[in-house]
């Protein structure tokens, strides 16, 4: 499937996958630094920022979207990547690190690790921030600390360092992503993938308020092996500590 996406750098190669509402700018706290020692796809996931939408008869649910992240690999001539992924994106990541299809995954807050009501206040939330974003102006050089707290407050740690530009991107590709409501419902659905065929690593920011920390511990479980915590950060720990994730994401596709 063809998909949007920015690519750079070179090495080995190295897919990045968002999260439900967001776009592959949300990697670009990060993106240099990765490109330095890898060649870094980072997409937008179908029906996400620019990408066009799954085909009419096919749901949105994690499989389809793993399937969809397969179909452009192969038609980008990606043999067994490296992939890298944040909340559903690290579902992702551990999906295909589950078929096979990786070289190694590495899942930052991934979904799929919640217990039911941990799942409904994920949705609920996501619902929320959506709605706002509808509401917020488009130039987010004009947002008061509300606005902020109400677009991103709880997705990050520090809502205040984030550049204008890139908030109102985010604002903008969470406002009108067509995929959004069907793939969050989808989430109901989401339990943790089968035992992973690739090398893994897992990694839970420190202040996460949308996936509390407390699932890395089911995370752990599933996995056999221990979850590093990301002191200081958030949901989105691109945004909150760009060397720390560069180098968890480089250590991890180092494996």
């Amino acid at each position: 499937m063809e998909l949007a996406y920015e690519r750079r750098g070179s090495g080995e190669p190295l897919i990045l996958l968002h999260g439900i509402g967001h776009h592959w700018q949300g990697w670009l706290p990060v993106l240099d630094r990765l490109a330095a020692e890898r060649d870094v796809i980072a997409v937008d996931l179908p029906g996400f920022g620019v990408s066009p939408a799954l085909p009419d008869a096919t749901p949105y649910t994690a499989e389809s979207l793993a399937d969809a992240v397969e179909s452009f690999c192969e038609l980008m001539g990606l043999r067994e990547p490296h992939v890298a992924g944040n909340s559903l994106g690290g579902y992702l990541a551990l999906e295909l690190a589950a078929r096979g299809s990786v070289r190694s995954a590495t899942a930052l807050s991934p979904a799929g690790f919640w217990s039911e009501p941990e799942l409904v206040w994920c949705q609920v939330v996501l619902r929320g921030i959506r709605a706002a974003s509808r509401k917020l102006p488009p130039e987010a050089g004009s947002y008061t600390k509300v606005d902020r707290a109400l677009a991103v407050g709880l997705l990050v740690a520090r809502p205040g360092q984030l550049d204008p530009m890139a908030l109102a991107a985010a604002r903008q590709a969470m406002a009108s992503a067509p995929g959004f409501d069907e793939a969050l419902a989808s989430f109901a659905n989401v339990l943790p993938p089968g035992p992973p065929k690739a090398p893994i690593t897992i990694a839970w920011g420190e202040h996460d308020r949308l996936l509390p920390r407390r699932q890395a511990v089911r995370a752990a479980r599933w996995s056999g092996q221990r979850v590093r915590l990301l002191r200081g950060c958030g949901h989105l720990p691109m945004s909150d500590d760009p060397d720390l994730v560069a180098r968890v994401l480089l250590e991890g596709s180092a494996r």
